[in-house]
């Protein structure tokens, strides 16, 4: 169900674009700006746990002796302690699909803001804990665009001592990909889609418009008297 993404950088061969056709089915509602934010947010929490699925499919596992009403079975459970790193705050509603497939996993948070000028990440929260003892961590986004919010997620794990890492987003643009790959290159990508590039202010096109403001209601679907989403 993962065709790998290829184009003239051999940089990219971490990056996975999903087959799936349920993720192409719930793309197209995610799109659509007349879906409101309530079935938006399940729109987002199914995507998550459809490329949450492919994106851990490999992890290691330990070996275990399940109970059962009638004895036991040969099992196995995630060999990893998993943090799952939602970057805010459109991360959040990914996050939460990802705590259905991983309940035992730890939530950490970072908040980081896209300066509009520059295009650059500005870290204005960071909630890990003070000691990391998570082997891998899942950060998402339901958006890479830029790629630089995304690198420095990563980088702000890297230097609390998570050395693995994976990166999950709904929808990301050729640009961003790009650039998180040549800043963080032994980190693989699960996306849903790939887009055809970002405009001048950094939104990705075409996009779904600002993933933040349509979870939570920031923003009034387009054919309302609103600013049009970019």
């Amino acid at each position: 169900m993962i065709e790998r993404f290829s184009l003239w950088d051999r940089s990219m061969a971490g990056i996975h674009i999903s087959s799936h056709p349920l993720v192409r089915h719930h793309l197209v509602a995610l799109r659509n700006p007349q879906t409101r934010s309530p079935e938006f947010r399940r729109t987002v929490r199914n995507l998550t746990l459809l490329l949450a699925s492919e994106a851990t499919a490999h992890l290691p596992l330990r070996t275990v002796e399940a109970l059962t009403p009638l004895g036991t079975a040969p099992g196995g459970m995630l060999a990893d302690r998993v943090a799952i790193v939602p970057i805010l705050r459109a991360g959040l509603g990914m996050a939460d699909g990802l705590l259905e497939l991983i309940p035992d996993a730890e939530v950490w948070h970072v908040g980081l803001y896209r300066d509009e000028r520059t295009l650059q990440p500005r870290e204005y929260y960071n909630k890990l804990p003070r000691q990391c003892a998570a082997t891998l961590a899942i950060v998402v986004d339901p958006m890479l665009a830029t790629g630089g919010s995304a690198a420095r997620t990563c980088q702000i794990l890297h230097n609390a001592g998570i050395s693995r890492l994976i990166f999950i987003a709904l929808l990301a643009a050729p640009e961003g990909v790009a650039a998180f790959s040549a800043s963080m290159p032994d980190v693989p990508v699960f996306v849903g889609a790939m887009d055809e590039k970002l405009n001048a202010a950094g939104f990705i096109v075409p996009g779904l418009g600002d993933a933040g403001d349509r979870q939570f209601g920031t923003s009034e679907p387009a054919g309302d008297h609103s600013v049009a989403i970019p």
